[in-house]
């Protein structure tokens, strides 16, 4: 697996605890990761407005390493498979599109540097996005070189790695949503057979998954007809339901960290 490396600072809270200052240097990957988290959850917003579904203000979770994430509490239920289609996919689409240009960014300042095998670090799996920005851009390190990411670089991929969660077909993600519109009667079965095919990707690749796993046994795997389960979606539905796709092979990563 080719890979992007970020070292490790094992004294990182001790340089902050010396020189507050060094904050300051956090701020475009901070910005940056914001950015996009916020744009994925204003889209679901902009959406549930649109068709007059009762929706939070988005929320941050707060943690010491800054954010987990962010989400948006619904509070009406959906009118019907379009709607839930439409307010599933939005949020991925917002943050994507976000994403591109600050990855575009984030590599064009990343740098190559000597590989140094017995030093430690966070080496970040290159979803196929990646890849093709890097040919686009001339970032094939060269032999015994590796890409050092900016943290602009590093905040589009933590972006892309949102967007792979959040797309998953199962229960009440983005990507159960958007399961559901398609086959509200085989949504249960689709987000089982997710569950069973991550069980040998957290064994053998990430153990990452398995937490999905148990995340999403907890909450369970269903998902709640809307008012007007009947009414069939539209042509513009498939295209979106194609493209969320298409989102999906672009960022999923079956190991997205390994850590040495």
């Amino acid at each position: 697996m080719s890979a992007f490396k970020a070292n490790q600072n094992d004294d990182l809270f001790g340089e902050i605890l010396r020189n507050p200052a060094v904050l300051i240097s956090g701020l475009p990957f901070s910005i940056s990761i914001m950015s996009i988290l916020f744009a994925h959850e204003m889209g679901h917003y902009l959406t549930c407005l649109y068709y007059g579904i009762d929706a939070s203000l988005p929320y941050f979770i707060p943690s010491p390493l800054g954010t987990m994430g962010a989400f948006i509490k619904i509070r009406s239920p959906f009118q019907n498979r379009g709607a839930l289609l439409d307010v599933g996919v939005a949020g991925p689409i917002a943050g994507f599109v976000l994403a591109v240009p600050t990855l575009i960014i984030g590599l064009w300042y990343s740098r190559f540097v000597a590989v140094e095998p017995t030093a430690g670090g966070v080496t970040f799996g290159d979803p196929l996005v990646f890849k093709i920005f890097e040919h686009l851009l001339g970032k094939i390190p060269p032999a015994g070189m590796e890409l050092y990411l900016h943290p602009i670089a590093v905040a589009a991929w933590f972006g892309c790695l949102a967007t792979t969660m959040n797309l998953l077909p199962a229960g009440q993600l983005d990507g159960g949503h958007m399961a559901y519109a398609f086959f509200p009667n085989l949504h249960r079965r689709i987000s089982l057979g997710l569950v069973i095919a991550l069980i040998p990707l957290g064994i053998w690749y990430w153990q990452g998954w398995l937490v999905w796993v148990i995340l999403l046994l907890v909450f369970r795997l269903r998902h709640p007809i809307t008012l007007e389960d009947e009414l069939p979606l539209e042509r513009r539905h498939f295209w979106l339901g194609w493209i969320g796709l298409a989102m999906f092979i672009l960022c999923f990563m079956p190991m997205p960290i390994s850590i040495t």
